[in-house]
């Protein structure tokens, strides 16, 4: 039987009107039903689109002109968006952003969890979906002797030269980085060289607390010392008055990695602090916390109005990380119990309670898929249990412990629709019902949602 081909080469050349969004946001043309994927394309538009790849069943194309625009198109305010490849959403309108973030948690729950009948509400957006992220990692390179900063070109190691400001990060952050690289070039310290794995100066990392101001830089090296150390400390204490901690951590592997494992208060305090609505948070350099705290806020007070915790419930938090959702929880339950498998973050977790007042919340360091039945075998039988798992999702054993534990309400937070729907699939296959789905825009000008589902015992 011949093989059958796809009805677009390599190379060639066409004009193709889009129909519809993949949910990278890459538009969708279609030549006699074999789809192209194109990025930057948007429905409705006509453009001349070249193949650079065709498979049998798809092919990927690049946009070479649009002929007729949508009105959803719009001029990205940032100077390197077509090369950077952190944002990818910058072309389109902010409306369009949160249609399609909707779009692609529908999708999912309809060919995946086979819950097409379950509402999915419309996204939750930013009133201002610029300047959000409250932190910032980023390389350090050198060009023609002199220190460069920005984030690597789309699928390369190569810095962007002409990049002065990202337009998804917080001023502060973007101001500080060009602080700390202007006084390191002076006092000529170097960066470091990946292909040769010589130099000093890996990453440069600044957090800053979006309610508080405060701000913490992180200095990343390849070597134990970290050279005009004391002038470094005097410049950027004097440039900027609300930094509230100098740290350098040694990074000497060659790796993608970019915090390394050694790490050293060189001036001021070991945490900055922030608030999420009324709970404030000690961060420190390692800790994870939302790079998005006002979306955050928006996020968990969508997690408890599902959780519809009163003074009489037992809630378990796992996946609880530095305590975030735990303590919104802990504010309304009889008793919260988070469960986290780093034990730094749960060291910062108790920290956190200490700092709020908040006396009936337990944190273990532990696997949740281990921990939970001991508990149940101990006789605790929570009335709510919250998850908040990574992006591969939970694993079945631990889907497992919390059907096994029958709580009357599962809160479902996830960063991956795909990973979240065959998630639900499993829970609906062990006795609970999916009732509805909330998206929440964290993460404005890129492809990725947030979500928080609720599930009922059935």
């Amino acid at each position: 039987m011949a093989k059958q081909k796809a009805p677009v080469k390599k190379n060639e050349k066409l004009t193709l009107t889009f129909e519809d969004l993949t949910h990278e946001g890459n538009g969708v043309a279609k030549v006699d039903g074999y789809p192209l994927f194109v990025p930057y394309g948007l429905p409705g538009e006509e453009a001349e689109v070249k193949v650079v790849k065709a498979n049998k069943n798809f092919g990927f194309g690049k946009l070479i002109e649009v002929k007729q625009s949508s009105d959803q198109r719009v001029e990205p305010p940032c100077n390197v968006f077509y090369k950077c490849g952190g944002c990818q959403l910058q072309h389109m309108s902010y409306d369009l952003q949160l249609e399609m973030k909707q779009n692609q948690v529908k999708n999912v729950m309809k060919k995946i969890a086979h819950l097409d009948h379950v509402p999915v509400h419309p996204t939750i957006g930013m009133e201002d979906p610029w300047r959000y992220r409250n932190k910032v990692q980023i390389p350090v390179g050198e060009n023609d002797g002199e220190l460069i900063t920005g984030f690597y070109r789309m699928r390369s190691h190569e810095i962007i030269k002409d990049m002065e400001t990202c337009v998804i990060q917080d001023e502060l952050n973007d101001r500080s980085v060009h602080a700390v690289r202007r006084i390191a070039n002076r006092l000529g310290i170097e960066a470091y060289d990946e292909k040769k794995d010589k130099g000093v100066l890996r990453h440069i990392m600044v957090r800053t607390g979006r309610e508080t101001n405060e701000t913490m830089i992180v200095l990343i090296t390849r070597t134990e010392e970290l050279p005009y150390e004391k002038e470094l400390i005097r410049e950027m204490t004097e440039t900027f008055p609300h930094v509230k901690s100098i740290v350098h951590n040694i990074n000497k592997q060659r790796t993608n990695v970019i915090l390394g494992r050694k790490t050293k208060i060189i001036w001021g305090e070991e945490y900055i602090h922030d608030t999420i609505g009324d709970i404030k948070f000690a961060i420190s350099p390692k800790s994870f916390y939302q790079i998005n705290p006002q979306q955050t806020d928006m996020l968990y007070q969508k997690a408890l109005d599902y959780a519809q915790v009163n003074n009489e419930d037992t809630v378990i938090d796992a996946y609880c990380g530095i305590g975030t959702i735990s303590l919104f929880l802990a504010q309304r339950a009889k008793k919260v119990y988070g469960i986290e498998v780093v034990p730094q973050a749960i060291e910062d977790a108790k920290k956190n309670a200490q700092l709020n007042g908040i006396t009936n919340v337990e944190f273990h360091v532990g696997q949740a898929e281990t921990v939970m039945p001991e508990w149940k075998r101990q006789g605790l039988n929570p009335d709510v249990i919250v998850v908040d798992p990574p992006r591969k999702g939970c694993e079945v054993d631990f889907l497992q412990a919390m059907i096994d534990m029958e709580p009357n309400r599962i809160v479902y937070v996830s960063c991956n629709p795909s990973t979240l729907a065959r998630d639900l699939r499993i829970l609906e296959d062990g006795g609970y019902e999916t009732k509805e789905v909330q998206p929440v825009d964290m993460f404005p000008q890129t492809n990725h949602v947030e979500c928080v589902a609720l599930l009922e015992k059935k």
